[in-house]
């Protein structure tokens, strides 16, 4: 059986597609209204989404296949259709076409609210945060908040008014954490995550940030024993920056570093990247380092990752205190929801976002609106 999805300005051309792709025996498991393009999320083009599939051991005769693909094409093109049922299911393919229907309208249900309910300014505005990938549960209460909103507002409402009742709900939702960068209270400065991420540009940001606007004196440490090219990069960092740089083995050579440091306002530490899912990893972090109260730890996350594998980092992380998130890379991305996400879930507030490889710039200290601009806008604010 072969199965495929194509997306057109109507329900004709969809069709044409169709029976030029797979023939007059397709058969239509499911059409529905889609948005591209657009401006702040706005705007967007409607296009029409159809799946359909075909099996080639199964033979319809002309007139059958014509029927059925012309009994498609009159069918109402509203948004998010439910699945038209299979006729005659005589066959074990049609059998299967009920099974696999049935399935994609579980997943619907469970990913996505019911838009049919909501005013179109509204249901564009969830479409856009669902392609943001902000969890259903979110959007689904966002949706049931702006609706009573748009009901109690006798004026008519306008996308700047939904747009502004949006960006308040985030707010909530993200509301109970603390964001904003290092605190210049505690005196060392630790970067984790795994190997990838842009831990090592980033901490030389942060500390150039520090030594230039702030006129603080810094130190780095670096326990990325595993990169030779991870040590160079940061010596390179510390002669423009003309501050020290310290490679440690272990907790004697940390400890050591420390009190050759002791006079400094500040001391970075890099940390090597390697398997997040190696718990080993994790352990020799602590064999290393010396966690205690005077101590900023920062997790960098990368928006280019999937979400699944950005909580599985967390919680491997977990043995280590975190204090707050960095997420670099947000200009390799399309899609921010995640940030929202996974700050709500383990209630661990943000502290900087990158966007590229320049020291000192391509980095702003992390706030509530930032991060919902990036959402609500889908594009770099």
């Amino acid at each position: 059986m072969k199965v495929k999805k194509y997306i057109a300005p109507s329900m004709n051309e969809a069709m044409n597609k169709v029976r030029v792709d797979l023939g007059d025996e397709a058969v239509i498991l499911n059409s529905k209204l889609v948005y591209s393009g657009g401006f702040l999320g706005l705007f967007k083009k409607k296009n029409i989404e159809v799946i359909a599939a075909v099996d080639p051991n199964t033979v319809k005769t002309p007139i059958e296949a014509k029927g059925r693909l012309e009994q498609v094409e009159r069918q109402p093109k509203k948004a998010f259709d439910s699945i038209q049922p299979i006729p005659e299911k005589t066959s074990i393919m049609e059998k299967e076409m009920e099974e696999l229907k049935n399935m994609i309208l579980k997943l619907s249900s469970q990913s996505m609210p019911e838009m049919n309910q909501y005013p179109e300014d509204i249901r564009i505005i969830l479409s856009h945060l669902y392609t943001q990938e902000i969890e259903g549960q979110i959007v689904s209460e966002l949706g049931e908040v702006l609706l009573h909103k748009w009901r109690e507002t006798k004026d008519p409402v306008t996308r700047e008014q939904i747009n502004a009742w949006t960006q308040t709900k985030l707010l909530e939702e993200i509301s109970s954490v603390e964001f904003g960068g290092i605190s210049y209270t505690k005196k060392f400065i630790n970067v984790i995550g795994p190997t990838g991420v842009g831990k090592t540009t980033t901490l030389a940001k942060i500390a150039a940030n520090a030594v230039l606007n702030n006129r603080k004196k810094i130190a780095f440490i670096t326990t990325d024993t595993y990169r030779i090219a991870a040590i160079e990069q940061l010596k390179t960092y510390g002669n423009l920056l003309n501050v020290p740089v310290e490679v440690v083995y272990k907790l004697a050579d940390f400890k050591q570093a420390v009190e050759k440091f002791k006079e400094y306002d500040l001391i970075f530490i890099d940390t090597a990247g390697r398997n997040y899912q190696d718990e080993k990893y994790v352990k020799e972090l602590r064999e290393v380092i010396d966690f205690d109260s005077q101590m900023e730890t920062f997790l960098v996350l990368t928006m280019t990752a999937k979400q699944r594998d950005l909580e599985n980092m967390i919680n491997q992380f977990k043995a280590i205190p975190i204090d707050k998130f960095i997420f670099t890379k947000l200009d390799e991305t399309s899609s921010y929801g995640m940030m929202i996400n996974l700050i709500k879930k383990y209630e661990i507030g943000g502290a900087y976002l990158t966007m590229g490889q320049d020291v000192p710039d391509d980095i702003v200290e992390a706030d509530q609106n930032k991060i919902i601009d990036y959402v609500i806008k889908g594009n770099q604010p």
